[in-house]
């Protein structure tokens, strides 16, 4: 949930993602505010336009058409990549939609399957319409998806989203196809790429640092090492050092085998051989 950002950030937004902005006249104020809010706004949603003509597509999208009045988005993507601005505010483009969706584009996660129509999305999105006639036909040069791929990045670096905030029309609304001809997953990978320098972007956990098995001799009676007083700290961490009455110590001992015996016997994969003397697989298991 965020703020709309200002006309002014949104250009600038824009420009320091790497693109050629062309402002049409007006475009600044020129909206759907006096219907309804715009805001707060959730995420970005793409569209086709089903039109031909990067000026003919511009004319249509800045001032609509009978039933529909403009703009019908914030910007049209044209094929050479340049985003021609159109309006800011409440725009005609996403109209209702499934509030299960928004309710997952809020939190980032998988969406569901749109089947609902409820829910005004004009207030919530971001729009850009991409030119293209939407047959499965017409092409889509590279220019105009990295073009797609740096609207939507630019929008969710100043908002702090992520690629799960970016969707197609026919994720929002039933029946809807567009942008048809571009894999909305593969647009999300994409952005998700381009944001990896973003400064909340979770850090993947790092593997578990599993330390070197010393071998089975190791663990005898008789037996002192550093390695003896590790495995017994790690049962005790897993829950498994209800033998020892002091700690672990260096000193391989009854208790050691009893409580290796006790982990060996809750993993299938060690029951037909709890002997309590910790091999490999043991050790593996142990410090995963």
């Amino acid at each position: 949930m965020a703020t709309p950002m200002s006309a002014a950030a949104f250009v600038e937004a824009l420009v320091e993602e790497g693109l050629v902005v062309v402002e049409t006249d007006g475009w600044r104020t020129r909206n759907r505010n006096h219907v309804g809010p715009w805001g707060p706004v959730h995420g970005v949603m793409m569209h086709h336009t089903v039109t031909k003509g990067t000026a003919n597509t511009v004319r249509i999208c800045r001032d609509g058409y009978a039933g529909l009045p403009g703009p019908l988005c914030h910007g049209v993507i044209a094929k050479d990549g340049r985003v021609h601005l159109v309006g800011y505010g409440r725009a005609n483009h996403a109209g209702s939609g499934d509030d299960d969706v928004l309710q997952a584009v809020v939190a980032e996660r998988k969406l569901p399957a749109d089947n609902e129509a409820n829910t005004d999305g004009n207030r919530h999105f971001y729009g850009f319409e991409c030119e293209n006639l939407g047959d499965g036909k017409d092409p889509w040069p590279a220019v105009q998806v990295e073009a797609m791929e740096a609207a939507a990045a630019a929008v969710c670096r100043v908002h702090k989203w992520g690629p799960p905030s970016v969707i197609g029309h026919l994720e929002w609304q039933p029946g809807k196809i567009d942008p048809h001809g571009v894999s909305m997953d593969g647009l999300r990978r994409r952005i998700d790429e381009r944001l990896v320098d973003r400064p909340d972007k979770p850090t993947p956990p790092k593997p578990p640092v599993r330390p070197p098995f010393p071998g089975d001799s190791a663990f005898r009676p008789g037996k002192s090492s550093p390695a003896i007083e590790l495995l017994g700290r790690q049962l005790v961490k897993r829950g498994y050092g209800k033998h020892y009455r002091v700690g672990p110590s260096p000193q391989w001992g009854e208790a050691d085998r009893l409580n290796v015996r006790d982990f060996q016997r809750s993993h299938t994969q060690l029951r037909g051989d709890a002997d309590g003397y910790p091999g490999p697989l043991t050790w593996h298991l142990l410090f995963s």
